[in-house]
């Protein structure tokens, strides 16, 4: 686990849907190469060109080449080439946050917020920014010199099997070392990475005493714990790790993340280290090695089977693949116990198939088994049968206690039409991968007539998933909204292709 080596292909794809294609893209392009701009005394004064809009290609090639760069420590020219990204990409929120959590990993702080800077809409942006901030901004900015140093200390450390020179160097930097906190970490992390656990230990500490608030320095120290001959240790700063609040998805997977490699590091037995590295995969999104892992962690013994199986429905629900799903949490629950991960993804898939009884009887029995505040599904469940107020006060009460359930305020929009707006950008705030809470969004603005909000929203649903049918319903009320009358054929006709029990696009076609 420690730190990963990125997986470019997956940058590279998210960054990809930062352009919508069309002619007026091609308009006044000028494909830029960064290595033939040239190099200011201050890194902030690169020269941007003004007028360059960049296709997806171009897109590609640029973030390809930036990171390709930043590996192999030609971390000025990468520099200036994510500069240039930043600011010639379409304007897109979503591209531009995830722009700013890929810098601001890396180290290039100054470009994280230049990504920030640029969101437009600043209800969304401002609970994401907050947590990149809070997980790995250091406590005091570096100088634009000081910053392009230490990505290149990062990127030895990380990518060239320097790590023993980069990290002696940086010891030898007192200077920096007494006024970076972000220099002890990278001390730290070398140190680790060069199998110093002592000398990482000392500047890790050094690293929190400065800067408490970063979380990134609290999580390296829990692995270096993990490293060590005492890793339950860990489980003690873990659960201080924890107890702070962050409130997007995205970060909080982070801390799920490590939990589980912690319980992995300190399970008592093979099984049980298979279940819980099957659950870090889950958390990062690997679903398919997820799945395989966890099939390797059956076993004979009852009570981890009865855990496998239940974690294995909801890797096969998320996958869609609801037949898998079912068939997995039934047999989790003939184990007995009634695993509450098991009767969730049963309620899940009874809701998916309409059945909402069967759903509601699911959802109720698993919150008896963990004790905790009915979940969003009940209410889900609730409002699908009509009974609006019961959803409604389930909804209020979720709401007084979390803060942070994308879910819920996605339920209260579609209940309140007259805040709907409002609490479907709290809930893409929260997660921004949210696809469900962005199609609502591009719903409500076709409704209000704003055809560039909607524009703009539409192109974030392509971005997440271009497979989705509602895209394409959406893309032809758009363009039939323009006049384009053809184009809104074309786009009901590929929608109905991916979904043909699709009623409204039937209504629009006519069938």
């Amino acid at each position: 686990m420690i730190l990963k080596n990125r997986i470019i292909y997956i940058s590279i794809l998210t960054l990809l849907a930062c352009c919508p294609v069309g002619a007026s893209m091609l308009e006044n392009l000028t494909p830029v190469d960064p290595a033939s701009v040239p190099m200011q005394n201050n890194i902030d004064e690169i020269l941007i060109p003004k007028k360059a809009k960049l296709t997806q290609n171009d897109i590609h090639n640029h973030y390809a080449i930036a990171m390709q760069r930043f590996m192999q420590c030609n971390v000025k020219s990468a520099y200036m080439d994510f500069k240039i990204l930043i600011q010639t990409i379409v304007p897109n929120d979503y591209a531009y946050l995830k722009m700013a959590d890929e810098m601001a990993e890396i180290g290039f702080f100054r470009l994280s917020l230049d990504a920030l800077e640029k969101t437009s809409d600043k209800d969304i942006a401002f609970v994401q920014g907050e947590d990149i901030k809070k997980f790995y901004f250091p406590k005091n900015m570096l100088s634009a010199e000081d910053e392009i140093y230490l990505a290149e200390i990062y990127s030895n450390i990380m990518y060239n099997a320097q790590v023993k020179e980069a990290t002696s160097e940086l010891i030898k930097n007192t200077d920096l070392l007494q006024k970076s906190d972000y220099a002890n970490y990278l001390v730290a992390l070398g140190s680790l990475k060069g199998g110093d656990l002592n000398t990482a230990e000392i500047y890790v500490n050094n690293a929190i005493k400065t800067n408490p608030q970063n979380l990134n320095y609290e999580k390296l120290k829990i692995e270096i714990i993990l490293q060590g001959n005492k890793p339950k240790n860990a489980l003690k700063l873990l659960s201080e790790l924890k107890a702070n609040k962050l409130y997007t998805k995205a970060y909080i997977n982070k801390i799920n993340t490590l939990e589980q490699y912690t319980l992995y590091k300190t399970a008592k037995n093979d099984t049980l280290r298979k279940y819980h590295l099957g659950y870090y995969y889950y958390y990062q999104g690997e679903l398919t090695k997820a799945a395989r892992t966890l099939q390797s962690a059956i076993s004979s013994k009852k009570n981890i089977n009865r855990d496998v199986y239940a974690l294995l429905a909801q890797v096969y629900f998320d996958q869609k693949e609801y037949e898998k799903a079912e068939n997995f949490a039934d047999k989790s629950l003939k184990l007995g116990g009634k695993n509450s991960q098991a009767l969730m993804v049963m309620g899940k898939i009874k809701y998916h198939n309409k059945e909402y009884k069967e759903a509601l009887r699911y959802f109720k029995d698993a919150e008896s088994k963990t004790e905790t505040l009915p979940s969003a599904w009940v209410a889900m469940t609730y409002s699908a049968m009509g009974e609006n107020k019961k959803a409604k006060e389930i909804n209020t009460k979720i709401l007084k206690e979390h803060s942070d359930c994308a879910l819920v305020y996605y339920n209260v929009a579609l209940q309140d039409s007259n805040r709907e707006y409002e609490y479907l950008k709290k809930a893409v705030s929260i997660n921004i991968g949210f696809i469900d809470a962005w199609v609502g969004l591009t719903r409500n603005a076709l409704n209000k007539g704003k055809l560039n909000d909607a524009r703009k929203y539409l192109a974030i649903v392509k971005y997440i998933d271009e497979n989705d049918f509602r895209y394409y319903y959406y893309q032809g009320l758009l363009c039939k909204a323009k006049g384009q009358t053809q184009d809104a054929k074309y786009y009901f006709n590929k929608s109905l292709l991916i979904n043909p029990e699709n009623e409204l696009v039937k209504k629009e076609l006519g069938i």
